[in-house]
């Protein structure tokens, strides 16, 4: 059962909608990225596969979204966001994993330990700015305290797997790009590819 829920923040209304899990044990709060909504691929794949395994998986929307803006804020404006609807995410007394993509990741990072989440997923993790390396974010997930999970693109030009610190947990998508999609004529078939997201992800959340 789905349903779509309007969170009031300090950023402004933000939205959540569920995908509920018959028998939740956990639940998925997962945030998007700057460029794009809850409707890239690999939210959509984690909300249609998780709830069978018995976690609720909630894709939030950021106030910036809801009201119909197309950039995205400064980051305290996205953690305001994110801050404001954790009471919504946490209210069914159930253990809550932050996590997100591209932008959503580095929000859940900064704020998942001061929040209660159990875990932090981060999808698409930008570790850099394309080309700029030296311009490292890595203290965002190193300093988030808690388990981690990256699931990142073999080709994702935000940072590839080899650059992450020694110690990452971090889960290959091969020829992947920022948004997982994979070349037509590479290893992987996009389903493929997403199938191997959402087996990593429900592996690791049925570890955690």
């Amino acid at each position: 059962m789905n349903e779509t829920q309007t969170v009031g923040t300090d950023a402004g209304p933000a939205r959540i909608t569920w995908h509920h899990a018959p028998r939740a044990r956990t639940v998925l709060a997962l945030g998007h990225g700057a460029g794009g909504g809850i409707e890239s691929r690999d939210l959509r794949e984690l909300a249609a596969v998780l709830p069978a395994t018995g976690v609720t998986v909630a894709l939030v929307e950021q106030p910036w979204r809801v009201a119909g803006r197309k950039l995205a804020p400064a980051p305290k404006a996205l953690d305001a966001g994110w801050r404001g609807v954790w009471p919504a995410l946490a209210a069914a007394g159930l253990p809550v994993v932050a996590g997100g993509r591209s932008a959503g990741a580095r929000v859940a990072c900064r704020t998942a330990g001061e929040l209660g989440a159990v875990a932090v997923l981060a999808l698409s993790f930008p570790l850099h700015p394309p080309g700029k390396p030296e311009k490292s974010r890595a203290d965002e997930l190193t300093g988030a305290g808690l388990p981690v999970l990256v699931v990142q693109g073999g080709r994702d030009p935000f940072g590839r797997p080899a650059e992450f610190p020694r110690g990452t947990e971090i889960v290959e998508v091969p020829g992947g790009d920022h948004g997982f999609a994979v070349p037509k004529k590479g290893d992987l078939t996009q389903e493929d590819a997403l199938q191997a997201i959402s087996d990593a992800v429900t592996e690791w959340l049925h570890r955690e």
